[in-house]
């Protein structure tokens, strides 16, 4: 609720003993606390609440207040959240595991909504009423349950200062979305003198900055109330054509602007209210209620607390006739006066002292809406779990890091004085520091223990194994199948035509080329490093050097048939052997030297969450040498593609260099497409990009050189006679 006003919003831990030492002390000018309640226990919680909301006339010499001086206007809420404190304390003390050897004590004393009262008796409750005290003393630690302007967040100032409620700053925030969700661009702002006002209006000018909501006016409400700028406050609202009114000022300051509403009828506003009177109905002037009809406001979090009710209608004057604020909340609840106070003069009645507080004392009672009387309730409660930690506490296994953190000093501070960071991952923590995990083991995400770490590879079971698998065994298949069809076919003109003994080749090595990609998968080993590149090497340069020969094959068969050529004595069944046999030779070699020189061999490389996992692959080795096997198909493959690309359209019925054309494309547009993308793939699936590769390439020969044969052969036998084949 503000700077100025945090220490009557706190509640703090006060040991009633004395500390004997040195060190720089403080002097108190009073000595009692007035209008207090107080039990004895073994730890005395103290706390402030503004009970009455007009303070005396203060005493400018920062003395004591007068004796005779009582402040004025109960706050029934503020009442209720001071009882709530009680009843939490009582709570605790019957609770036998919480503070089973404490007893909690309480001082709560009222600070009248002024900041003389407040200093006052803050610095009597944390010195205990000594006359003199170590400077110490006089800075614990307060636990706030109202306190949330977001100044209090600056932990070099408050380094100290906890809360049970949030901070200004994220209501701010949510005012200004709520403005821009609501389409509301013309705004007034109205802010109370005091920290929670300047504070909060100024995070919520700052968050609107660059939304596209602009502010009229920004008003400041003075402590004061001057009716004079009261009017002039509500005079600027009304005539504003700002149609929205955001306030950020407490319940007090806003009820005297509310009466001038009243008396101006300003009545075309929308009113936007913040947690500090959005659910109190103690501010609302009877008249002004149809006029603030629609605002919105924000809330803090309701709860129930059980057993607050009853304990709350446990008040009465005569059976309390020496508790403070008694009579006072008493008389304000209905509206009477008590036979001490009354005379035949008196405007009030005279109380009975029988009054129905549960019927009459709703403000004071009603426990459907506990916001922050739920904060009072969760701040004695951390109280009491600190002391329970501190008592908990065995010398040498004590401070608050927990497992999987490691303990790091706060700069300037004393040793004591230490923040808790996260162990980085693959670490663990023995609650002081952090411990590098041994190799091939990896910290859990508790960061608590080490466990091995998980080993990656292209497995046969994983899914994507799987349908490799698959693709690989089908591929192969539909090869053996159409070697099949061809052997039983092998005296017919198609294929005779094609040249069946190189067909029957490239056909075996696409079963190879299939096959090849099931020696991807599985753990790495040395024999599987060098056997998959090999393999795949030599199967392909056998598929391409087929291709080649049967497209030299087609170029050389159209040149024969001019008159005078005898080409095609150069490149018969002997010479396709031999330029075979020559390119796949060429192949072999290269494979050799690379495993003699530098073969592929498995090897581990950490991945995953920063190193959590064991990848397990083969190097290439020798990147020359993978190069060059890779280039020398991708040699073979331009050759060829170019050699059928310009026989594609020569006069024959049924022309392979068209189909290899296609074959040589795809084929070329897939290995193209491999090497950014095997550079760019991490662990296995580097090894899957590969097998993809080979599987594609090999689909795209199988399906585009014989699927048309194929077709022929198996479904339009008419056409494979070799009337058919010879016509142009």
């Amino acid at each position: 609720m503000g700077f100025i006003m945090w220490f009557w919003v706190g509640v703090f831990i006060v040991e009633m003993a004395r500390v004997h030492g040195t060190g720089l002390s403080c002097g108190l000018q009073g000595r009692s606390v007035s209008e207090s309640l107080y039990k004895e226990g073994d730890v005395i919680i103290g706390g402030l609440f503004p009970v009455h909301v007009e303070a005396p006339e203060p005493d400018h010499a920062f003395t004591h207040i007068q004796h005779g001086s009582r402040c004025q206007g109960v706050d029934l809420r503020s009442y209720r959240w001071l009882k709530t404190m009680i009843f939490t304390v009582e709570e605790i003390n019957r609770d036998p595991v919480l503070l089973s050897n404490i007893t909690l004590g309480y001082l709560v004393a009222d600070t009248c909504l002024a900041e003389g009262t407040t200093l006052s008796a803050a610095l009597a409750l944390v010195t205990g009423q000594e006359e003199r005290v170590l400077g110490a003393e006089c800075s614990e630690a307060p636990v706030s349950y109202f306190a949330s302007c977001a100044c209090l967040s600056d932990s070099r100032r408050f380094h100290t200062f906890l809360r049970t409620v949030p901070s200004d700053a994220f209501q701010a925030k949510a005012m200004a979305r709520l403005l821009n969700l609501l389409d509301w661009t013309w705004v007034g702002v109205v802010a109370g003198d005091d920290e929670y006002g300047k504070s909060g209006s100024q995070l919520l000018l700052k968050e609107l900055e660059n939304t596209g909501v602009c502010v009229d006016y920004v008003e400041v409400i003075p402590k004061s109330h001057s009716q004079s700028r009261i009017r002039r406050i509500v005079e600027r609202i009304k005539s504003s054509t700002a149609r929205v009114v955001v306030t950020f000022a407490i319940g007090p300051d806003l009820e005297v602007v509310f009466k001038e509403v009243v008396v101006q009828n300003v009545s075309n506003k929308q009113w936007l209210a913040t947690e500090a009177w959005s659910t109190s109905i103690q501010y609302s002037v009877p008249a002004s209620i149809p006029l603030l009809a629609g605002t919105i406001g924000f809330a803090l979090r309701r709860a129930d607390i059980q057993g607050l009710g009853a304990f709350l209608a446990q008040l009465n004057p005569v059976k309390q006739p020496n508790e403070p604020f008694v009579k006072d909340v008493w008389e304000e609840i209905f509206g009477c006066l008590l036979a001490q106070n009354w005379q035949p003069s008196s405007e009030r009645p005279k109380c009975t002292g029988s009054e129905n507080v549960e019927k009459h004392g709703r403000i004071y009672t009603d426990v459907s809406q506990l916001r922050v009387t739920y904060n009072v309730y969760k701040a004695v409660y951390a109280i009491a779990n600190a002391i329970h930690n501190m008592m908990a506490c065995q010398p040498g296994r004590g401070a608050s890091c927990l497992p999987g953190t490691r303990k790091a000093a706060q700069k300037g501070k004393p040793v004591c004085c230490f923040d808790c960071f996260p162990c980085a991952a693959g670490e663990i923590s023995n609650m002081t520091e952090c411990m590098r995990c041994p190799e091939r083991f990896w910290s859990n995400n508790e960061r608590t223990k080490c466990i091995p770490k998980v080993v990656e590879f292209l497995s046969l079971q994983d899914t994507m194994g799987i349908v490799l698998t698959v693709l690989s065994v089908t591929g192969a298949t539909l090869t053996t199948t159409v070697l099949a069809a061809f052997f039983r076919y092998r005296d017919t003109p198609l294929v005779r035509a094609n040249n069946s003994e190189l067909s029957f080749l490239l056909l075996v090595s696409l079963t190879l080329c299939f096959l090849c990609a099931l020696v991807f998968m599985g753990r790495p080993a040395p024999w599987n490093c060098m056997l998959r590149h090999t393999l795949f090497g030599v199967s392909f340069v056998i598929c391409i050097a087929c291709v080649l020969s049967k497209t030299v094959v087609v170029l050389v068969a159209f040149r024969a048939t001019l008159p005078g050529s005898n080409m095609m004595q150069y490149f018969g069944p002997i010479q396709q052997r031999a330029g075979i046999f020559l390119c796949t030779l060429v192949q072999v070699v290269i494979c050799l030297l690379w495993l003699l020189l530098a073969p592929p061999l498995p090897t581990e490389s950490a991945g995953g969450e920063l190193g959590a996992r064991v990848i397990l692959q083969c190097t290439v080795g020798s990147v020359v040498g993978f190069v060059l096997v890779l280039g020398y198909i991708g040699l073979l493959a331009v050759v060829c593609f170019l050699l059928a690309f310009f026989a594609r359209k020569l006069p024959d019925n049924f022309n392979e260099a068209k189909f290899i054309t296609f074959s040589m494309l795809i084929f070329c547009a897939v290995w193209i497409a491999f090497v950014p993308a095997y550079v760019s793939s991490p662990g296995k699936y580097t090894v899957a990009v590969e097998i993809f590769a080979i599987l594609a390439s090999s689909y795209g020969l199988l399906l585009c050189i014989f699927t048309p044969k194929c077709y022929i052969i198996l479904l339009k036998p008419e056409k494979n006679t070799k009337k058919n084949m010879m016509a142009r």
